[in-house]
């Protein structure tokens, strides 16, 4: 069993921002390394998405990400905050069968992966099953619209609420997720009109990603906001650095000086 993060942020730093219109900061991490840099008061919560299947492992969805690995990525960034609230991703599956279940696999990623909080996707589906697990103590992010882990259901990744009744739907999803306890709520290419509609009916704080700027706040994976990852570039996102071309650079660069023997020098023995 690892440490629990020393977080220096609870959820309560969600409500406080909503409340006083301060937009709320989040970025993906997966590792102590990225955890550190950017921990700080900068970033308001870090979250160790499922997405790191795809960023870090290569493959297409985020379906075929373990519970194990969630614990594994969770334990690292753990090690890498001081400051940033910590949040894990409950992955494919590990909520839907069963609230035991549910509880279970919550409660590894909070006692042995030092998260202080889980985000689940779906709606009133398993809204049951995040109001037993608030009811015991363990903090519920929620996930509507694009959710990867059913993504051959919904048949890609176009925005949603563009019609009439599934708008609806998801606003209702909204209000029962709130009503089973969530803290928040991550509205992933929601219609920019029907997310900012959310957030006005919410007292949570809504979380866009590809869903306008009326959201509460904003997340990006991080390895799409450095510009490391190039397999491809959702409109939404925008590269805040270029670091991939930088790194193959100075791959480059080293490559360049062990051949000329340039390195190491003198002063590097």
């Amino acid at each position: 069993m690892s440490k629990q993060s020393a977080s220096a942020a609870s959820i309560t730093l969600f409500a406080r921002r909503k409340k006083k219109g301060e937009k709320i900061v989040m970025l993906t991490a997966y590792d102590a390394l990225f955890a550190r840099l950017q921990d700080g008061g900068e970033v308001d919560a870090i979250l160790v998405g499922d997405s790191v299947g795809m960023v870090q492992g290569g493959l297409p969805t985020t379906i075929p990400v373990t519970l194990d690995e969630m614990v594994y990525h969770t334990r690292m960034v753990s090690r890498g905050l001081s400051h940033s609230l910590l949040i894990a991703d409950m992955p494919f599956l590990s909520a839907q069968v069963s609230t035991e279940e549910a509880l279970r696999n919550a409660g590894r990623l909070l006692a042995e992966g030092g998260a202080a909080a889980v985000k689940i996707e779906g709606g009133q589906a398993v809204s049951r099953t995040i109001a037993r697990l608030v009811d015991v103590g363990i903090p519920v992010m929620g996930h509507l619209g694009v959710i990867p882990q059913s993504i051959h259901s919904l048949g890609g990744y176009r925005t949603r609420g563009t019609r009439r009744t599934e708008a609806d739907r998801l606003l209702e999803d909204a209000l029962a997720l709130q009503e089973a306890g969530c803290f928040s709520i991550v509205l992933e290419k929601v219609k920019p009109e029907l997310a900012a509609r959310i957030t006005r009916e919410l007292r949570i704080p809504t979380i866009g990603i590809g869903s306008g700027a009326d959201c509460d706040g904003q997340v990006l994976v991080n390895a799409d906001m450095l510009g490391l990852f190039e397999d491809f570039q959702p409109r939404f996102v925008r590269r805040f650095a270029e670091l991939g071309q930088a790194v193959r650079q100075a791959v480059s660069d080293y490559a360049a000086a062990v051949r000329s023997g340039d390195f190491p020098s003198a002063d590097e023995q």
